[in-house]
């Protein structure tokens, strides 16, 4: 497999860290904000679809979708690719061999930190904990 161009100094946010640090959201904002500093912040497309869906479901305007899009410009949205799609498919084949089931969108994020080389910032640790190999950055407890 081909060794993805991203890695230091890039950090890939889950959808929840995206919302809370640029809604921004007071309390759990601050609390990730060591984890970006001076990073390069990254998406996986699968975030953005979830953002978006999320904009769609709320029926949000016009205007508010513009801000958002302007908003997913200030991020990479790292790319997939054959690798990618491959890392997933042998995580997600791992994962069920042990009886341990993932939310598909879930498992495209971690499989898009693999695949690129990055630390995953999510707040949702039971999510992503436990994955071989996957750098997560949280504050949840566990």
């Amino acid at each position: 497999m081909q060794k993805a161009p991203y890695t230091a100094g890039y950090v890939l946010l889950d959808t929840d860290v995206f919302s809370y640090l640029t809604k921004p959201d007071p309390i759990r904002a601050p609390l990730y904000q060591p984890h970006v500093i001076d990073k390069t912040l990254a998406i996986s497309f699968v975030t953005v679809g979830e953002v978006l869906f999320g904009a769609r479901r709320r029926k949000w305007g016009s205007g508010k979708i513009s801000n958002l899009r302007l908003s997913l410009n200030n991020f990479i949205v790292l790319p997939y690719d054959m690798a990618l799609c491959e890392i997933y498919a042998n995580l997600k084949a791992d994962l069920y061999a042990i009886g341990r089931g993932m939310a598909d969108n879930d498992l495209w994020i971690a499989s898009t930190a693999l695949r690129h080389s990055v630390p995953l910032v999510s707040n949702n640790r039971a999510h992503f904990e436990g994955i071989p190999s996957l750098t997560l950055k949280t504050e949840k407890q566990p």
